[in-house]
């Protein structure tokens, strides 16, 4: 089992995980529901959450020990529910939407790999809990934000803002429970950071559609804190997108994006070895990341690969990228997961952003 890791170490890029969208269970609508603790410790009741929560994870590492030594094939789907409720109890929610994730690594055709893995990340993030004291700040911040503590919205603008010309790359929508959670990814035309803007909504209400793929646009941007800043607000936009990129204005657009072709400058790509390097620091940073947006130049769509990376398995053959291809490459932005690339937007030779 993974004890510690060095952020200054070699990363490979083949971690295992769920499908599309596995990050935002723990990461993103686990946060947006937990308790009071800010990044500092001293919201209300900081000693008495810690607490509870060291109490769930080591009740967490002793009942991981026995999966291992008991053998995975044994565990039981009642068993992790059942735990996972009593995280959400100790104030862990963010461990808690991992834990529910066993199940559906359990129900793969390659569970034996994926669960322990997943088992191996668990146990790592309740060691890293355990450290906490000893981790530098940023790292610690990433080990709070994955367990669940909320970092609250005011904190985060108070913070450092990034200006740039930000490129909209892809947004896509995913419903939990009865809550659907929006992430639209974008990316730095100057900085070339990748950000990441998280909306929610109870089912059956309008989501946060003020960023539209394809748009680029003049605004600064303040990120929550952590070693691998990804997750951001819109702190300010200063101006309008039609003056930025001097094209015609994207018309808002009225119900699914998929399908869509707008006009829409062409974002910086970069190459398959610049791209697995990026990964690569952002999973040095932070071990817990399963979702990071990336932009390939010159890429050549096939039935089961994206510039000779492998698609998600759990996607349909893209055949919309492969016609827009025509055996010729693109610049292609796409999700990046542990399990393979999600493509989210084509640029065509007329410079088109077509949603993928």
């Amino acid at each position: 089992m993974i004890e510690r890791w060095s952020p200054s170490a070699p990363h490979t890029v083949s971690r295992v995980a769920g499908p599309p969208g596995a990050a935002l269970s723990s990461a993103g609508v686990a946060a947006f529901g937990a308790g009071s603790k800010g990044v500092g410790g001293g919201a209300r009741g900081g000693a008495g959450r810690r607490a509870r929560v060291e109490a769930g994870l080591a009740e967490l590492e002793r009942w991981l020990a026995d999966q291992v030594r008991k053998g995975l094939a044994a565990a039981s789907e009642s068993e992790w529910q059942h735990l996972a409720r009593r995280l959400v109890d100790a104030q862990a929610p963010g461990v808690a939407a991992m834990v529910g994730g066993l199940a559906e690594a359990r129900s793969a055709a390659d569970w034996p790999e994926r669960l322990l893995a997943q088992i191996a990340m668990l146990h790592l993030l309740a060691a890293g809990h355990r450290g906490l004291d000893e981790l530098p700040d940023e790292l610690a911040q990433t080990v709070r934000t994955r367990v669940g503590y909320l970092v609250t919205r005011e904190k985060v603008l108070a913070g450092p803002a990034v200006r740039d010309l930000w490129h909209v790359l892809g947004r896509r929508d995913e419903t939990h429970d009865r809550l659907v959670a929006r992430r639209v990814w974008l990316l730095g035309r100057s900085t070339g950071r990748a950000a990441l803007v998280l909306s929610f909504a109870p089912v059956g209400l309008p989501l946060d559609d003020s960023l539209v793929t394809g748009e680029l646009l003049d605004a600064s941007l303040a990120f929550y804190p952590g070693a691998s800043p990804l997750r951001a607000l819109v702190a300010t936009r200063h101006d309008e997108p039609s003056s930025v990129t001097g094209i015609e204005r994207i018309e808002r657009l009225q119900g699914p994006e998929q399908g869509r072709r707008v006009s829409a400058p062409v974002p910086p790509g970069g190459s398959v070895s610049v791209a697995l390097d990026t990964v690569a620091k952002a999973l040095a940073g932070d071990p817990w990341t399963d979702s990071w947006p990336l932009v390939l130049a010159g890429a050549l769509p096939t039935a089961g690969t994206l510039a000779g990376l492998p698609l998600h398995p759990g996607l349909a053959t893209p055949w919309r990228l492969i016609a827009l291809s025509g055996g010729r490459p693109l610049t292609v932005a796409a999700e990046w997961t542990p399990r393979g690339l999600v493509p989210l937007t084509a640029w065509d030779e007329q410079g088109l952003a077509v949603i993928l």
